[in-house]
């Protein structure tokens, strides 16, 4: 490589600031590793032969000199070292669990690994050796392999990386001809795929030293920019850390001590929070664009090209020196790596007495990584699964498909619309009869006759459906397939028995279920509405027993007002034809529970062996009663840390109280003076726009996580998902926009804005039909850094849209985000 310009006296190491990435014996490097102990004590007397792989000399003293290595990053994080369990090996079946493996210098990847650790705690693995690791074909797919060790299956991650030696020499602009000659130079001894790099360098910018004037040379700023790819391949900025040292010297990784851009910037005199943050924000854009511009280059290229049909770029460091350019203060890239910055932001981490500042500090530099490796592992598990799907839903569970496309999913059917325009999106359709619900255990019976009459072979069996909940759980028990039991979703199912079972809970453990659970009656005639207004506290809320959608909930404050309602939904509603998918398929019985004053919220929830494996919390704003019709909403939740956690709690306790053990669950609750109370559980992924928003702030999809679950394994989640940003939402009703719907509204100008990232639209309904008692037609929100900057964004847009206006205040709807 030759770079051209700047001054300053020549080094014995190598010129410039590139930095060379540590190689290994799998980076095509050759030779011994270092001579020289590493500080520390550990155990010597270990196995790191792998049966079956022999190594070399060269290859053995690698392996023995990367597992000291580790001993000592391990003793430096005040972490014990590790345990040589080779006499009791762990066992397992490959594809049963999500795996991570890194091959690569502990050094390198130590954050990844301790990252790993945290979100799938035993299933992060460390290979300190190209030999144990086997390449055996994968089965099922002609023409590709899979990697297996003693220790588990691995997926190979693949990245661009910069292979060159040494900047050669450094020249003056002027000396042409010297550059000149130089190359030609070079261009001899260049080996096949090798090539010579002309680039300029830029002179860093004079800082003063923050002490004030020094005799000796200026400061100069590296940054370096960790970036890591995220749900639907974006680019996001994981980590910055900064090396400061002499202006008049190359400043590289393993010279210069890590540090966060802000105490980078306060020792060279740049302390004002205005000017760190617009470096910052310039540094975020420049290193995501690289990244960009990688991910685009690798779309472009085949799967031969890339190295196999899996392997990416997950993540990036971007190297910048800081400029001075017309007075401004500019990040010029320098160089992409992926280790060195990643070491340097692991580094910074581990300064365990530092205080760590600033907003790049509130995750770990891994965190987006290890979410984007779990991701991958789990669409690798899940490839080509054969699922039964019961009940096709509507059009808003369109993604259902797309989505199984997307993973390599192989679904099969049954649905009671013979003309479903899924019946053609799928590997087997199965038409049959399942809208009379209380004959679901005859149902099931002759549905797995059905199934075993095709030959399906099936790896699990799931529903999104409100309606065939029940159905489903029968029919996996009919077929030995992983679910939470039938009785407990008949116990979820039916509202009433849900929160007269639950209000008896009282524990141990405490607190109990009881705590949240609110009184109830069963109404199935006029006497027992004359009885529950006796036995329930008024004002109350009557709603259907299996409904769903809100549809026919209603605030009723007192005996005539209960009765009017009773008679009104017994005579508008009274089978599946009057609405369908509501539940009257089960009947149109019904419930007066008490009203319970306070904020609700969804808790969204993924459970498998009865333990809780991710939570997602929303706020929805007030509804416009006496209907409950949801109007607006908010994620992530704006409740304080302990109100968020004792919803949390509130939900999972709720579960477990009705015997929902494995599966991915919405509750429905309201935080009220004295706690969470319980609406109702939803026991399938939550409806709506919840699955489209939880994926696009915190990369988690619920949908991929159910069918996990049914698969019976362990969903692959972070275990501290953080949302990369806000949304506020609003509820468009054809009853209260049909002519902005039909105008300025239209499905296509909501499309078009969606399209253009303005707005997220989650189309709910398929047709604008008017009607007394009605669901939501779509959702329309906006996106921002901030709940306030979300909202305000929505509200001016609602206003242009025509969704704001006297008889839906969209400013009232909302004013619980602020």
């Amino acid at each position: 490589m030759l770079s051209l310009d700047p001054s300053g006296p020549e080094w014995d190491c190598p010129l410039g600031s590139k930095d060379l990435e540590e190689e290994g014996p799998w980076g095509g490097g050759s030779g011994l590793p270092p001579t020289g102990c590493f500080p520390g004590s550990w155990r010597q007397d270990v196995g790191l032969d792998c049966k079956g792989s022999p190594e070399g000399a060269e290859a053995r003293a690698w392996t023995v000199y990367y597992y000291s290595l580790l001993q000592s990053c391990l003793q430096q994080a005040g972490l014990p070292e590790t345990q040589d369990r080779g006499q009791v090996p762990r066992t397992g079946c490959p594809g049963a669990e999500v795996t991570l493996c890194v091959l690569g210098s502990p050094s390198t990847f130590l954050p990844v690994l301790l990252e790993g650790g945290v979100q799938s705690p035993g299933n992060m693995l460390l290979c300190l050796s190209p030999a144990w690791l086997m390449k055996v074909p994968a089965p099922g797919q002609p023409g590709e392999a899979a990697l297996l060790v003693s220790k588990a299956v691995a997926v190979k991650l693949s990245g661009w990386r910069w292979r060159g030696r040494q900047a050669w020499r450094l020249h003056p602009r002027a000396e042409l001809g010297a550059v000149v000659d130089t190359v030609l130079a070079l261009l001899e001894k260049l080996e096949e795929e090798e090539s010579v790099l002309v680039e300029a360098v830029y002179p860093p910018a004079q800082l003063p030293c923050s002490d004030g004037p020094s005799p000796g040379p200026g400061l100069a700023v590296r940054i370096c920019a960790v970036v890591c790819r995220t749900q639907g391949d974006r680019p996001l900025l994981s980590k910055v850390v900064c090396g400061v040292g002499r202006g008049d010297r190359p400043l590289r990784h393993h010279n210069s001590l890590p540090r966060t851009l802000e105490v980078a910037l306060a020792q060279c005199g740049l302390g004002e929070e205005a000017q760190v943050a617009a470096v910052r924000q310039r540094v975020k854009a420049a290193a995501e664009a690289a990244l960009a511009a990688v991910l685009a280059l690798e779309a472009g290229l085949s799967a031969e090209q890339r190295g196999g049909r899996r392997a990416h770029t997950d993540f990036l460091g971007v190297d910048f020196a800081l400029t001075a350019a017309g007075g401004v203060l500019t990040p010029v890239a320098l160089e992409l790596n992926g280790g060195l910055c990643l070491e340097a932001c692991g580094a910074l981490e581990g300064l365990w007495a530092a205080p760590r500042l600033g907003p790049a500090a509130d995750e770990a530099v891994a965190a987006p990584l290890v979410e984007t490796m779990l991701r991958r592992s789990a669409r690798c598990l899940m490839e080509g699964k054969q699922l039964l799907v019961v009940g096709a839903g509507g059009v808003s569970k369109k993604f259902v498909w797309e989505a199984a496309r997307d993973y390599g999913l192989q679904l099969h059917l049954v649905e009671s619309d013979p003309n479903h325009f899924a019946s053609q999106l799928v590997q087997t359709f199965i038409h049959f009869d399942m809208t009379e619900h209380r004959r679901d255990e005859e149902n099931a019976r002759l549905l797995a006759e059905l199934v075993r009459a095709r030959g399906l072979k099936l790896d699990g069996c799931f529903s999104y459906w409100d309606d065939c909940l029940v159905l489903t759980a029968l029919l996996c028990q009919e077929l030995g397939l992983p679910c939470s039991s039938p009785a407990a979703m008949r116990l979820a199912k039916q509202k009433s028995l849900t929160q007269l079972h639950l209000l008896h809970h009282h524990g141990p453990p405490w607190p109990a279920p009881s705590l949240h659970a609110v009184p109830c009656c069963p109404l199935e005639s006029e006497a027992d509405v004359e009885r529950a207004v006796h036995q329930v506290p008024l004002p109350g809320v009557m709603k259907l027993e299996f409904g769903a959608g809100a549809v026919g909930v209603r605030l009723v404050e007192d005996a005539p007002q209960c009765h009017e309602h009773f008679s009104r939904i017994t005579r508008d509603l009274q089978g599946e034809a009057d609405h369908p998918g509501i539940g009257l398929g089960w009947g149109n019985a019904m419930l007066l529970m008490e009203f319970v004053e306070g904020t609700e919220h969804d808790v969204d929830l993924v459970l498998f062996g009865g333990r809780l494996l991710a939570a997602f919390v929303s706020d929805n704003g007030p509804t416009r009663l006496p209907g409950f019709t949801e109007t607006a909403a908010c994620m992530p939740t704006g409740l304080a840390p302990e109100q968020e956690a004792q919803m949390v709690q509130a939900a999972f306790r709720c579960c477990l109280g009705c015997g929902l053990l494995d599966g991915v669950f919405n509750v429905e609750l309201k935080l009220t003076g004295a706690g969470p109370r319980l609406i109702e559980i939803n026991p399938r992924m939550g409806g709506f726009y919840l699955r489209d928003w939880i994926l696009e702030l915190y990369g988690v999809d619920l949908l991929l996580a159910a069918v996990m679950v049914a698969c019976g394994l362990r969903p692959a989640l972070p275990t501290r998902p953080r949302a990369r940003g806000h949304l506020v939402g609003v509820m468009c009703l054809v009853s209260q926009h049909l002519q902005a719907l039909s105008s300025t509204a239209s499905r296509e100008t909501l499309q078009a804005l969606h399209d253009r990232g303005l707005l997220r639209l989650n189309l709910l309904e398929e047709a604008l039909v008017p009607g007394e008692y009605e669901e939501p037609y779509c959702s329309v929100a906006c996106a921002g850094p901030s709940p306030t900057e979300a909202r305000l964004r929505l509200l001016g847009l609602c206003q242009g849209l025509g969704i704001d206006g006297p008889s839906y205040p969209v400013a009232h709807f909302l004013s619980h985000f602020k």
